[in-house]
């Protein structure tokens, strides 16, 4: 049977990758907590429809930062794709263009930005950056992406060391020798064997947001700030420059016991929202999922995981059918909830779970 939804998904790319590439993708820091809590964190919340109201036509269609989008849901940066899939980031960006969505393509990708816009040349993409100790070695990577036609530049912001997942410890996880973090080589070579205390050495753990204006001179393309959990720094990537912010704890992969960025979505968008889009991470399963998140703020949500389960199973049809699906639930979400496009969704159609 086909899977029916994103849970589906996740078991069966469990039972079909091996444990150290399952685990990469699955894992978090520490005890997971964070992990756990991005996805309970929808459970805090209800969904208030209203009744009586014309959804004869109900669209999921959105714009974010101008760019026309089939649903608010966009493909989150994800290293090693090609763990998952042999077409790797390839297959996610032809998924996400097949979908009328979104790709971002991570710094570790195991595909070249020239691979993944000769793949999907219609589609919209945009490019995350984790800032290399060696300015010079930045400037690369955002040249790369700049003239491979990827629109914006996501920088990670919480990443100054690598957090500690204990998984891949354990299963003394390596990216596997047949690829390689196709980004970094065209500015750097050949790593070898790629480990997470490699991973470390390619961030900067010096960076202010003064670094911003360097950035902003040498990107040529809108910046936005992932990684934002607070209203401070929310207001502080603002007014640093970035055209719009992600809230993201990582997936869970950095701080352990870090705020959910479901729970940290109202207090940054009640901050900045009037000023920049907001865009949210982490949880993400169910349509409803997304209509929760839209109704706290988030202007779209990225999926990170639900993706690579998608792209395990099937290639790039799974990975489409995920989009497809998360679509297809939202579309009857908003339906119920008496709201005919994602703009109709606010903070009424929400409320906090009852405790006990």
């Amino acid at each position: 049977m086909e899977p029916l939804n994103v849970w589906d998904y996740e078991r069966l790319a469990e039972e079909k990758l091996d444990e150290g590439s399952f685990g990469y993708f699955a894992g978090g820091a520490g005890d997971e907590h964070a992990v756990r809590g991005n996805v309970e964190a929808f459970d805090r919340w209800r969904l208030r429809p209203r009744v009586l109201v014309d959804v004869g036509e109900v669209t999921a269609a959105t714009t974010v930062l101008g760019t026309d989008i089939s649903m608010p849901v966009i493909a989150a940066p994800v290293a090693f794709q090609r763990m998952a899939h042999p077409e790797g980031e390839v297959a996610v960006a032809k998924a996400a263009a097949e979908a009328g969505t979104i790709m971002c393509l991570s710094s570790l990708a195991t595909s070249s930005p020239a691979d993944v816009a000769g793949a999907a040349s219609d589609g919209a993409r945009w490019f995350q950056l984790y800032w290399h100790p060696d300015r010079g070695v930045t400037k690369s990577l955002l040249d790369g992406a700049r003239e491979a036609g990827f629109a914006a530049v996501l920088l990670t912001v919480d990443l100054p060391v690598l957090g500690p997942r204990e998984r891949d410890l354990r299963t003394g996880f390596a990216l596997h020798s047949d690829y390689r973090m196709e980004v970094y080589a065209s500015a750097l070579g050949d790593f070898g064997l790629v480990t997470p205390s490699v991973i470390g050495q390619l961030v900067d753990p010096s960076l202010t947001w003064r670094d911003l204006e360097w950035l902003h001179e040498h990107a040529g393309l809108p910046v936005i700030a992932k990684g934002i959990l607070t209203a401070e720094d929310a207001v502080l990537a603002v007014e640093h420059g970035c055209d719009a912010v992600v809230v993201s704890n990582h997936g869970g992969r950095q701080l352990d016991r870090a705020v959910a960025s479901l729970d940290a979505l109202p207090e940054v968008a009640d901050a900045v929202g009037d000023r920049v889009e907001v865009l949210m991470d982490g949880g993400i399963r169910r349509g409803t999922d997304v209509a929760i998140a839209l109704a706290l703020g988030a202007r779209a949500v990225l999926i990170g995981r639900p993706v690579i389960w998608g792209l395990a199973v099937g290639g790039v049809g799974g990975a489409q059918h995920v989009f497809e699906l998360l679509r297809d639930e939202l579309l009857i979400a908003l339906a119920l909830l008496g709201c005919p496009t994602p703009d109709a969704v606010g903070r009424s159609h929400v409320a906090a779970a009852p405790r006990g």
